[in-house]
């Protein structure tokens, strides 16, 4: 099953609105067919109820009546920011999504004549950088107001890791670049734990990070290896099994996240 080409905005579980113009995320099941990291939560949903998630499936407005439904019920959220990025990563069609925040910007401005009453809504946009950014790209962040998270692990491969090392600092020039690190509590006991220990450390010593809490089954390698160190913890309504590299990293829902995905950051 395929998912629908019409573009829509929902509230996921932890309280963030998500407006995906890319479903599904052909490069990260190129890799590994469980998805980035052997448990990728977007890949098992998908899974679960039938679709095909290596099938990139480009979202639209059906029509203007669409769009504009889109946009007042995006002005109307009590909520700073609209994100992409939740089931499908936007890097594999950067004309697509970067049409798509433009229309929703430019609509969201539109006929708001005082510069201090226009629709203050920002979309931030989660990506491992698939495929990069063309120059042309980048000036449509900066007049959209897009604030782009950088995806990342220290158990990416190592040419993954400067590709997106680079796409991460050379945005800061055309909008607010966020590192959004994956981080893992590495087992420093087990020799391949130590190693991604320290490449994790160097990651942490970039400016503007995000540290994103692992939510691994109890069958992924890096848990069967013995790999990465996990527990039992709450996490909204139920309890499930992370591994915490610092343990006062925010894991909860995002109306009460100081960090808000990197907007708040300066």
């Amino acid at each position: 099953m395929e998912y629908s080409e019409k573009i829509s905005l929902n509230k996921n579980g932890r309280g963030v609105w998500v407006i995906d113009p890319i479903m599904g995320c052909k490069s990260g099941l190129a890799r590994n067919p469980n998805g980035c990291y052997s448990d990728c939560y977007s890949a098992r949903m998908a899974n679960i109820y039938g679709y095909d998630f290596s099938k990139i499936v480009l979202r639209k407005f059906e029509n203007r009546q669409h769009l504009m439904s889109i946009v007042n019920e995006i002005k109307n959220i009590d909520f700073p920011f609209i994100r992409m990025g939740n089931s499908g990563d936007p890097s594999e069609n950067w004309d697509h999504t970067l049409n798509i925040c433009k229309t929703i910007y430019e609509y969201l401005q539109k006929g708001q004549l005082d510069l201090f009453n226009k629709i203050s809504k920002e979309i931030v946009i989660i990506t491992k950088h698939w495929k990069a950014l063309n120059e042309h790209g980048c000036q449509i962040l900066k007049d959209c107001k897009v604030c782009i998270n950088t995806s990342i692990s220290a158990i990416d491969k190592p040419s993954d890791i400067r590709k997106r090392l680079n796409q991460y600092n050379r945005l800061k020039k055309y909008c607010k670049s966020i590192l959004r690190i994956v981080s893992f509590d590495f087992n420093k006991n087990n020799d391949i734990g130590l190693y991604y220990s320290k490449i994790q450390d160097d990651l942490f010593k970039n400016e503007n990070i995000i540290d994103t809490v692992f939510r691994p089954s109890k069958n992924n390698p890096l848990v069967e290896n013995n790999i990465i160190n996990v527990r039992q913890e709450k996490f909204l309504n139920s309890t499930v099994l992370i591994s915490k590299f610092r343990n006062n990293t925010y894991f909860g829902d995002c109306d009460n996240c100081l960090e808000m995905c990197g907007i708040t950051m300066e």
